[in-house]
């Protein structure tokens, strides 16, 4: 059964999404809260994995992060990492005031960019009591120098700096694409094959063109040129090692150089008992596709083991 919600943030904004319930007619049941990465809305198969969850007797409290999909916030399409987290605290704080939901077993889910927020989350709110950190950020600023290398970076520092300039002058905030050379009519054309039987490995074009459009109507192609200066501040990684009692799955692919794969193996040897990593291979967005049965399997058996085990 799934319910539309909605609850306010601490300043406020609203945030909307939906509320998985098991269909059991008496007692409480784990929640797990989740939301999706960068730029990317609830519509883009969170609803599958939530499903994928609730199969297993599993709550599930899915939303949009502030300023994207449903969900309210300004300036629109402004990726800021530390209003997500704070956000998702209070995402949890609803979750386990939810009709049904046990609030001595609240699991997180994070994918990409909010994988790192799950690890940030995990290591430093103990309401948490398992997580799964799907493909995650590691360093914002570690992966800002490999995809802005040589005069690269110093052109978007200008940038940045020019856009901060104009802000404070009460210019319109500079907008830029999520995917560069993604064109309307890709969108409109999307979903000609199925997204679950190719490969599209880091290639975020091509994952949006095998979605169907009707999971992309509530998507923009573009997001706030400070979200990428907020991303090149953001270190997530660090956490890792504070997650520790709380049990952390984390997914990675082989070759993901989105949330790159040496980054995440990385982090995860500095992480401790009880912890798991699952390697799939492929690239980033193949986690939604090709290999997005086996990952759900992976979180579901991960929640179930330590949300609802006696004990």
């Amino acid at each position: 059964m799934r319910d539309d919600i909605e609850f306010a943030a601490a300043d406020g904004t609203v945030l909307r999404g939906w509320y998985y319930r098991p269909e059991q007619t008496s007692g409480t049941w784990p929640v797990v809260v989740m939301s999706h990465g960068f730029g990317a809305v609830k519509q883009m198969y969170l609803d599958v994995f939530a499903e994928g969850l609730l199969s297993a007797g599993l709550g599930c409290l899915v939303y949009d992060h502030r300023s994207f999909g449903d969900s309210d916030g300004h300036p629109r399409q402004e990726i800021d990492p530390f209003l997500q987290i704070a956000d998702t605290r209070d995402a949890i704080t609803y979750a386990s005031q939810l009709d049904g939901a046990d609030p001595e077993r609240i699991g997180l889910w994070g994918s990409s960019y909010s994988g790192g927020h799950a690890l940030v989350l995990a290591a430093t709110d103990r309401r948490i009591r398992a997580v799964v950190a799907q493909v995650p950020t590691i360093s914002g600023a570690r992966n800002t120098l490999r995809r802005f290398p040589g005069d690269g970076l110093a052109e978007i520092r200008t940038r940045f700096a020019v856009d901060r300039i104009g802000r404070l002058r009460g210019e319109p905030t500079t907008m830029v694409p999520i995917v560069p050379g993604l064109a309307p009519d890709d969108l409109t054309s999307a979903g000609e094959q199925d997204p679950t039987r190719r490969r599209v490995g880091n290639d975020m074009g091509a994952w949006i063109a095998h979605t169907p459009a009707e999971r992309l109507d509530r998507w923009h192609n573009e997001m706030t040129l400070r979200s990428q200066e907020l991303y090149a501040s953001y270190e997530p990684g660090v956490h890792i090692t504070a997650v520790s009692p709380t049990p952390l799955l984390v997914i990675s692919m082989t070759e993901d150089t989105m949330t790159p794969t040496d980054e995440i193996l990385a982090a995860y040897q500095q992480g401790h008992e009880p912890k798991r990593l699952i390697l799939l291979r492929g690239g980033h967005f193949d986690v939604y596709g090709v290999h997005r049965d086996t990952a759900i399997t992976a979180a579901r058996d991960w929640f179930t083991q330590h949300l609802t085990a006696p004990g």
